[in-house]
């Protein structure tokens, strides 16, 4: 992501902020779209919300955007402004401009629910071969991991679902990330820089956390309240 667009995942879908600068709002949007094509191998069929703080547009303006965003393949569910003009334009075209009030407030992860506003990303979709996802926080899919399909976050990754494909946690170094996944069967782990050697023959299917010990990636059940290491 740019310092000046960051994608959140958030309970209505992902939450994508334009940070406000000096600019005006075209070469804002200009870098909007230009971070929505970037990533669009996994923001694909996303519903999105866009907090473009104080920019203001005009119903021209956001017709336009609607259909870029559209031909992303992405739909606009949402815009949140601090700019009256930005707000009416957005409930014209019947786009929500409201979302619950936690979603923009930072609260502290008690590690049994996701947070918001982390410096992470939420997926409802199953990932099919050739689809990547690469972000520098956490990253949930809440959907299957097939073979070929990968992801590669700078924290931890957790899978709701079947993990058949590749994972890179803690990317940038993180020995402390973990991979949780209800069915973790990975044609190849790494976590830091130390990579897993998944088991040839494997028991009855149950979820499992991947973690660091001693410099070796091993998995062990992943039983809810039951401490890390």
């Amino acid at each position: 992501m740019t310092d000046k667009v960051q994608i959140k995942g958030i309970r209505e879908g992902l939450l994508v902020s334009v940070v406000e600068d000096e600019g005006d709002w075209n070469l804002a949007e200009k870098e909007l779209l230009s971070e929505l094509d970037r990533q669009k191998s996994f923001l694909q069929g996303a519903k999105l919300i866009l907090d473009v703080n104080e920019y203001g547009i005009n119903a021209a303006a956001m017709g336009r955007l609607r259909d870029q965003i559209s031909d992303h393949g992405l739909s606009l569910w949402g815009v949140l402004s601090r700019s009256p003009l930005t707000e009416r334009s957005a409930q014209a075209m019947g786009l929500a401009t409201r979302i619950h009030q936690t979603e923009r407030q930072a609260e502290p992860a008690d590690g049994h629910g996701f947070d918001p506003n982390s410096d992470a990303v939420l997926v409802r979709r199953t990932l099919r071969s050739g689809a990547s996802i690469t972000h520098t926080g956490h990253v949930t899919l809440i959907g299957d991991l097939n073979p070929g399909a990968e992801i590669i976050a700078g924290g931890d990754v957790i899978v709701w679902g079947r993990l058949r494909g590749l994972v890179h946690a803690g990317a940038e170094g993180n020995q402390d990330a973990v991979v949780c996944a209800l069915d973790l069967a990975p044609t190849q782990l790494r976590i830091a820089g130390h990579i897993a050697i998944p088991p040839q023959e494997r028991g009855q299917t149950s979820p499992e956390v991947a973690f660091v010990r001693d410099g070796q990636v091993i998995a062990e059940p992943w039983e809810p309240g039951k401490a890390i290491k």
